[in-house]
C-alpha cells in the first residue's frame, strides 16, 4: 500500500493493543452523544469519524430551533458538541471505517489507518444527501451543482441560482443564499411546502417559487447554464437559465456497515425500528442491554 514513504510496506497496522469496551462509528450529533453517555457509564470508548465531527451538521447555515441557542450555525454547534465529547472519549477524525469483523466475543474495526479491537460497536453513521438522479447532475457536480449552500453559496453571489426541494433544508438554504446576495428561485414538485410554517412565511415574502415543477435535466457547456423543468400543471417542459443548482431533497442512510454486519434493515432503511440479526450479534445486543435503532440515518449497537 502506498503511504507516502518509499520503504513503507503496509499502512494496515494495529494502532494499539487496547481492547475498547465500545467503538462508536460516526461523529455526528448521535455519535458524539453516544460517546459521552458511554464513558459516563464506565465504558472505555473510542469514536471514529471519516470526516470532521459534526457530519452534515457542519453544512447547515443557521439553526434556530435548538434549545439553549436562539440562533447558531451548524458548524459552531458541531464544534461545541465535539469539544464536549473530547473531554470524555478518544476521538479519531479523518479515518474511515472499511469493515467490521467478528473476533470471538469481540469485534475488529478496520480503518484506513489500522485496526481496533472492541467488545461492542455503535453505528452512528448518519446519512448522505439524496441525489435527483437526473441527466447532468453528476457531470456538473462542482461546476454549478451543489448540495451545500454554506460550502458553495459565496461563489454565486449576484448570480441566478435554483434551490430544489420543499422541506426545512431547502427553505433554509434558499434563505441563506438570498441573504448573501444570490438571485434565488425555489423549485418544488408539489403545490405546498413541507417546511416549518415559520420558515415558509419568511421564504414566501422574499423568494419566488416554481410550484408543481420537476427538474428533468441540468444543461450547459463547461458549467451549469440552464435547467429543464417539467411543469406538471401545464404538462410541458421549460428551460430556466441559471448559474447554479442547489439540491436539497432529503437524505439517505449510510447503512452499508450495518448491512455488512448482518443487521436486518427495514425496507426504506430509515425512520423505523430495525431488528437484530439472528446470529452472534443478537447475543452481543442482549449482553449490552441495547437495541437496534434507525433514525435520520443509521444508529445501532452490536
Amino acid at each position: 500500500m502506498r503511504c507516502g514513504g518509499a520503504l513503507v510496506i503496509s499502512c494496515e497496522v494495529k494502532i494499539n493493543d487496547m481492547t475498547y469496551d465500545l467503538t462508536v462509528v460516526g461523529g455526528g450529533p448521535a455519535g458524539l452523544s453516544a460517546a459521552i453517555y458511554a464513558v459516563r457509564s464506565g465504558l472505555n470508548t473510542l469514536l471514529i469519524e471519516k470526516g470532521l465531527c459534526g457530519g452534515l451538521l457542519n453544512e447547515i447555515p443557521q439553526i434556530e430551533n435548538y434549545p439553549a441557542f436562539k440562533s447558531i450555525s451548524g458548524m459552531e454547534l458541531a464544534s461545541k458538541l465535539k469539544e464536549h465529547a473530547s473531554e470524555y472519549a478518544e476521538i479519531r477524525e479523518l479515518e474511515e471505517v472499511l469493515s467490521i469483523m467478528r473476533k470471538g466475543e469481540n469485534f475488529v474495526v478496520k480503518t484506513e489507518k489500522g485496526e481496533y479491537e472492541t467488545r461492542a460497536v455503535a453505528l452512528c453513521t448518519g446519512s448522505r444527501k439524496r441525489k435527483l438522479g437526473v441527466e447532468g447532475e453528476e457531470k456538473f457536480l462542482g461546476k454549478g451543482v451543489s448540495y451545500c449552500a454554506t460550502c458553495d453559496g459565496f461563489f454565486f453571489k449576484n448570480k441566478r441560482v435554483l434551490v430544489v426541494g420543499g422541506g426545512n433544508s431547502a427553505v433554509t438554504e434558499a434563505l441563506f443564499l438570498k441573504n448573501i446576495g444570490c438571485n434565488v428561485t425555489l423549485v418544488h414538485r408539489r403545490d405546498t411546502l413541507r417546511a416549518e410554517k415559520y420558515l415558509q412565511m419568511r421564504l414566501l415574502k422574499e423568494i419566488p417559487v416554481r410550484w408543481n415543477a420537476e427538474v428533468r435535466r441540468i444543461e450547459g457547456e463547461e458549467r451549469v447554464q440552464r435547467v429543464v423543468i417539467y411543469d406538471k400543471k401545464r404538462q410541458r417542459e421549460e428551460e430556466v437559465e441559471c448559474d447554479a443548482v442547489f439540491i436539497a431533497i432529503g437524505e439517505e442512510p449510510n447503512s452499508e456497515l450495518a448491512s455488512q454486519l448482518g443487521v436486518a434493515l427495514d425496507p426504506e432503511q430509515i425512520h423505523n425500528y430495525g431488528q437484530a440479526p439472528k446470529d452472534e450479534c443478537s447475543a452481543c445486543l442482549r449482553r449490552w442491554g441495547c437495541r437496534w435503532r434507525s433514525s435520520s440515518g443509521c444508529c445501532c449497537l452490536c
